[in-house]
């Protein structure tokens, strides 16, 4: 999976991919990726069912995860979670075509916090995701903002 890079986010993410082996393996379609936003639609597979036969709450939380990572990155600075949480609203199941949505809602210096929701076709929310992040100053292209 590769993004065609239109702006420094999305070759900040193109650097990541290189390595996130589960965020290849879960196959989110990126639709949008800027500074501080990130947009991805992931469709339910089979392998993403609980022994209850609905959309496992462990996929829900880490594809919110994997757009939460994106987003947080995506100002060319390494960050790394400091506090996650989840709410599972509503079920999802087979077929289920999800939208994930990380929006920056402050960033600092040191930290930064995001919401991630998780929607399915039907626009209902299946999860909502907040996370803060510790932002270091290591940067995956040294010689960019």
């Amino acid at each position: 999976m590769q993004l065609p890079e239109t702006n420094l986010a999305s070759r900040v993410v193109n650097k990541m991919l290189e390595q996130d082996t589960y965020g290849r393996w879960l196959n989110p379609t990126i639709e949008k990726i800027e500074a501080g936003y990130c947009l991805m639609k992931l469709k339910v597979r089979s392998e993403f069912l609980n022994g209850v036969g609905t959309l496992h709450g462990g996929v829900i939380f880490g594809i919110a995860d994997v757009a939460f990572a994106y987003a947080s990155n995506s100002h060319n600075r390494m960050a790394v979670a400091l506090d996650v949480s989840i709410s599972y609203p509503n079920a999802g199941y087979l077929d289920d075509e999800l939208t994930i949505e990380a929006k920056e809602i402050y960033l600092g210096g040191k930290t930064a916090i995001y919401q991630v929701s998780v929607t399915n076709q039907r626009n209902e929310l299946t999860g909502l995701f907040t996370g803060t992040v510790y932002r270091m100053h290591k940067k995956y292209f040294e010689h960019e903002k």
